[in-house]
């Protein structure tokens, strides 16, 4: 087991450019302390420098992540793309050892939102089209039904205020960490 009653375990995810990350740190605003971000960009492309493939060692990472901060007493968001083949297994043992509420979200944005939204990211001419389209897939939602689907027409500030809401994170004490 992990975590705690009172700890809250978010997991984000949706394609390239659906807005994970934009959501993740409006949740930390609005939060404060005590609410850890794991990003999947930041553990597979920063730290360990790898691809994105069955059985990658980021999966592992991720999950150790996750379990630390909430052993730790923090709330955890977990966000990114985390297609379901690869990362389905792990988030289900995540979801099933955490001892408080688990959320999970996924952003359903159109292929071509996603390009547009994909023009105003700092990676925009390391990553074409091409790329993206291989990288996409449409509501691919995990098997357990455990997702709650926001699509394109909620603004970044009505799924955060959802998330906060659907959560109970608006009446928790943000930590002084």
């Amino acid at each position: 087991m992990v975590g705690t009653e009172e700890t809250r375990l978010i997991v984000l995810r949706g394609n390239s450019a659906s807005g994970k990350s934009s959501v993740a740190a409006g949740l930390r605003e609005r939060f404060g302390r005590g609410l850890a971000l794991v990003g999947q960009d930041n553990l597979r492309r920063v730290v360990l420098r790898e691809r994105d493939r069955p059985g990658a060692a980021n999966i592992g990472l991720i999950d150790l992540t996750a379990r630390y901060a909430l052993d730790a007493g923090y709330h955890v968001v977990v966000e990114g793309i985390l297609h379901a083949a690869h990362y389905g297994d792990m988030l289900a043992r995540l979801r099933t050892d955490h001892r408080g509420p688990t959320h999970g979200y996924y952003l359903d944005v159109p292929f071509g939102e996603t390009l547009v939204r994909h023009a105003t990211k700092p990676i925009a001419d390391d990553v074409d089209e091409t790329q993206l389209r291989d990288w996409y897939r449409a509501r691919d939602l995990l098997p357990d039904g455990g997702e709650t689907v926001i699509g394109a027409d909620s603004t970044l500030q009505e799924t955060v205020d959802r998330i906060m809401l659907d959560t109970g994170l608006t009446h928790l004490p943000s930590l002084d960490r």
